[in-house]
């Protein structure tokens, strides 16, 4: 079993606590600590934004108060994540060290605000950060309650300052191995004459500067995610430096834009992430809500598969930042805290304790309104989940194992949104990514997110969702796997472009891809949404296609299926290859999800990947415990009851009681099947 934390073999329930806020009031700090008791709390992450309350002038380092409240949150049975105060900074800083704010993409230095305003490379930032963590360190580093360090706070954003331009220079010294004629040729300068004769020369994507070479927007993108796992790799050195026994992660945003989280993830012991979907809005049903939810537990939980992650922030009732800010209905936290740890998380933890009294996040959602009571409906229901984790208790460490995956790549993401073609509005590389994972979702299968080049030898299906950006050696990588018996399913635009954003030459798929599909595309034709072509399968299905069709041409394809109008009727649309060991389907355009799930039956049987059959709105889902035990997680987002057929019987944890055959679930509401 991969536990987290030795220390409480449970599922932890808590959040972020700010204490630092009350000190004024030690009536209200001593309320916390009962309620959380009451509401079944085992952990708190406290110090998040805490700078000025740690060091109100530099050099004057005041922990007392710290101590304090870890010491009370232990002796009463509560553990502590403990952040450093990193991610916003006091106001004396930014007075007298300017050098610490970031420079907009228009040449401007910022002013004090917020947070998050500072220069990952400026030296004097790093210098005053290393003071603080190493003083945190050598404070609590031994304290008994402490069990993580949480790494500044959901980082992110972009700094174009002098310094900033200088490092992104030697970073491109670097790739290009100082040779300047090799970034010309992958960046394709020779166009509109923006050859460079020395890495000095290269700016930043000012907002008025250079934004035609594909391949240095994308670089600066990299550039900026490297930058940023530069300084976490540099603050998660100096807590390892005095307390090695302790983890460390640092808050992901499900799919953030800015940040490449598979490198990121290197420089963390544990992942974890903040999820706020937009529950019950009027685009969508709850069901919906939770597959998308689903979906970016499992990209969170496939960035390191050996172990459980973490659910570090979410709503107990609303956010305050969304278009809408609607109340999360009666039942909804319940099911989606079950469908949390059904995912793979060993927690579930809210932002958060309690309600501050002003400023931004003075109406977002807490655990503790301003009224100050736990007797409301939304302390009720965290008191409830509560209850629900330590029922569930014997699932802490357990694993999700797949046979399925489905790609996701930032860089490919990066790649596609900045491509000049296809059509401005309905390129959609996330959603797309997002139906793949849905239709396997939607059978009760467990499909892991992979990313390039990683170890595929345990998964007998993978699925590449518009891998347009790919590079030869992730090439060879995909080819190793079919030809050792693995089973892909391609779709439009794969490999059109190096990792640089270089087109191949001689027919897409590139990177040597075109002998394992069997097959090039000659053109890709975009759709308005008035237009509608469809595809006749040769086992007589017929599917409705939208926004991509491409124009393939056979090497050695069967075809499985070809478009029935337009100049291109008749022309293959779905192929299949065989290729060494192995089988390589490839789908040439856009097809919805109930057509997909037709297409991938058959596949998912020769895989050797089992359906099951669910009612609308009901999710499945199964960990595995080292001693092969299991976990089957059935979660009905209905408001009405519905009968599941169990895949095996067993105990309900949630009741003890004996459950086989069929079972009804009560609306939003779980059976969990030891």
């Amino acid at each position: 079993m991969s536990v987290l934390f030795p220390k409480i073999p449970a599922l932890l329930h808590g959040g972020d606590y700010n204490p630092d806020q009350w000190l004024d009031r030690p009536d209200i700090l001593e309320e916390d600590i009962k309620m959380m008791k009451k509401a079944g709390v085992n952990t708190a992450t406290v110090g998040v934004f805490s700078w000025s309350a740690l060091e109100p002038q530099e050099g004057n380092f005041q922990f007392g108060w710290l101590h304090d409240i870890m010491d009370k949150l232990y002796e009463n049975g509560i553990y502590t994540v403990l952040a450093t105060p990193t991610g916003a900074r006091p106001a004396w800083m930014d007075e007298k060290y300017p050098s610490v704010l970031r420079v907009e993409k228009d040449g401007r230095r910022n002013h004090h605000s917020g947070r998050h305003n500072h220069c990952m490379s400026s030296l004097e930032y790093r210098s005053l950060v290393e003071k603080m963590d190493t003083k945190l360190a050598q404070e609590f580093g031994n304290h008994p309650g402490l069990i993580l360090w949480h790494i500044s706070n959901e980082f992110g954003g972009e700094c174009y300052c002098e310094n900033c331009k200088k490092r992104f220079q030697e970073y491109l010294r670097e790739k290009y191995h100082n040779n300047i004629e090799e970034l010309n040729k992958q960046w394709w300068t020779s166009f509109w004459s923006r050859r460079f004769d020395s890495f000095e020369q290269i700016e930043p994507p000012y907002d008025n500067g250079e934004h035609s070479i594909l391949g240095l927007n994308l670089d600066w993108k990299r550039f900026n995610s490297w930058n940023m796992k530069d300084y976490l790799a540099f603050e998660r050195r100096i807590l390892k430096k005095y307390t090695p026994q302790v983890p460390a992660t640092a808050n992901f945003m499900k799919l953030f834009e800015q940040l490449d989280y598979v490198d990121l993830a290197k420089e963390i012991d544990i992942i974890s992430w903040d999820g706020y979907p937009s529950w019950n809005n009027d685009y969508e049903t709850p069901a919906d809500t939770a597959a998308e939810l689903s979906f970016d537990h499992t990209v969170m939980r496939s960035l390191k598969k050996d172990k459980p992650f973490m659910l570090m922030e979410s709503t107990p009732s609303l956010v305050n930042w969304h278009s809408f800010n609607k109340l999360k209905r009666p039942g909804i936290l319940r099911a989606s805290s079950i469908q949390t740890i059904g995912c793979g998380s060993d927690t579930v933890q809210y932002f958060q304790w309690r309600k501050g009294r002003g400023a931004a996040e003075q109406f977002h959602g807490a655990v503790v309104d301003h009224l100050g009571r736990d007797d409301t409906r939304v302390f009720k229901e965290v008191s409830e989940v509560g209850e629900i984790l330590k029922k569930l208790a014997p699932v802490t460490g357990s694993k999700v194992t797949s046979k399925a995956a489905v790609l996701f790549d930032w860089s490919n993401r990066w790649a596609i949104k900045d491509m000049q073609g296809m059509a401005r509005d309905t390129k959609n590389y996330e959603k797309e990514v997002r139906k793949f994972y849905n239709i396997h979702l939607k059978k009760g299968i467990n499909a892991d997110i992979v990313f390039p080049l990683e170890d595929l030898s345990s998964y007998s299906l993978v699925v590449l969702p518009m891998y347009y950006a790919v590079s030869k050696e992730a090439g060879e990588w995909l080819k190793e796997y079919v030809k050792n018996g693995g089973t892909v399913v391609a779709t439009y635009l794969t490999a059109y472009v190096n990792e640089n954003t270089l087109a191949y030459l001689g027919g897409f798929p590139g990177a040597g891809l075109g002998e394992v599909f069997g097959l090039y595309a000659e053109e890709l034709d975009t759709l308005y949404p008035t237009d509608s072509n469809s595809v006749l399968m040769k086992d007589g299905n017929k599917a409705l296609v939208k926004d991509y069709c491409e124009l393939i041409k056979l090497t050695g394809a069967e075809v499985l299926g070809t478009y029935e109008s337009d100049f291109y009727a008749g022309m293959p649309a779905v192929t299949v290859h065989s290729y060494g060991k192995g089988k390589a389907y490839y789908i040439g355009t856009r097809m919805e999800e109930t057509d997909l799930i037709k297409f991938f039956t058959p596949i998912w049987s020769e895989c050797g990947i089992k359906e099951k059959e669910l009612p609308e709105g009901v999710e499945y889902l199964t960990r595995t415990a080292e001693d092969g035990s299991t976990f089957d997680f059935y979660v009905n987002y209905n408001a009405t009851p519905a009968t599941v057929q169990l895949a095996k019987n067993g105990t309900n944890l949630l009741n003890g009681e004996a459950v086989s055959g069929k079972v009804e679930i009560l609306p939003f509401n779980a059976v969990v099947v030891k």
